[in-house]
């Protein structure tokens, strides 16, 4: 069975839909969900699950990435993750951490990539005049949000949408997203899964 991480930094709900999903004849389970937030609602969310959990605060590293990134690495490497998969995972990795789990690493992010990587992507996308907006799943590489396409749902950009109401669409399509590429990535399969279909 693959065995799979989770990162999360807040409330968890791609972490919920990705851990529900792992069920019955998926070839993964969840072994642990890890935030870098120890008040991170997604923690409680994921033990209530039945999942491990585990939190290094970041804050206890300032200006020291790979003092927090060794911490880290301590709960992951116990779990013997063969997927980690990044869900709302608000820290930038350095390459040496992505290198490690190269080919191996996850991301969801909240724009039709290669368009807006980092934040703020919904304003951006509502800025531009752009007719949709959506969300990708793609390979972690050192370059933020640059790594190979996974899969992307798309969503219309509707007359009078604010950032706000544009991301509670997309997010929809994340808690699809997200576990669908899951499950073919798992099979060992990188055959990008694109909604709609």
């Amino acid at each position: 069975m693959t065995r799979v991480a989770i990162l999360i930094s807040g409330g968890g709900s791609n972490m919920v839909r990705l851990v529900q999903d792992m069920t019955g004849d998926h070839p993964a389970r969840p072994v642990l969900v890890a935030s870098n937030d120890p008040e991170a609602g997604g923690l409680k969310r994921a033990a209530d699950l039945g999942v491990a959990t585990a939190a290094v605060d970041h804050r206890d590293f300032p200006r020291d990435r790979e003092g927090f990134e060794a911490a880290l690495l301590e709960p992951l490497l116990a779990a013997r993750p063969d997927i980690i998969c990044l869900a709302g995972f608000m820290r930038i990795l350095t390459p040496g951490f992505v290198q490690r789990f190269a080919g191996r690493m996850i991301n969801i992010h909240p724009s039709l990539l290669p368009k807006y990587p980092g934040l703020h992507t919904h304003a951006r996308a509502i800025a531009a005049g752009d007719a949709q907006a959506g969300c990708t799943v793609h390979l972690v590489t050192p370059e933020l949000d640059a790594g190979p396409l996974l899969g992307q749902a798309r969503v219309p950009i509707l007359p009078g949408d604010d950032a706000d109401a544009l991301a509670a669409r997309v997010l929809v399509q994340e808690h699809r997203l997200y576990p669908a590429v899951l499950r073919r990535f798992a099979a060992g399969d990188r055959t990008p899964v694109m909604f709609p279909r």
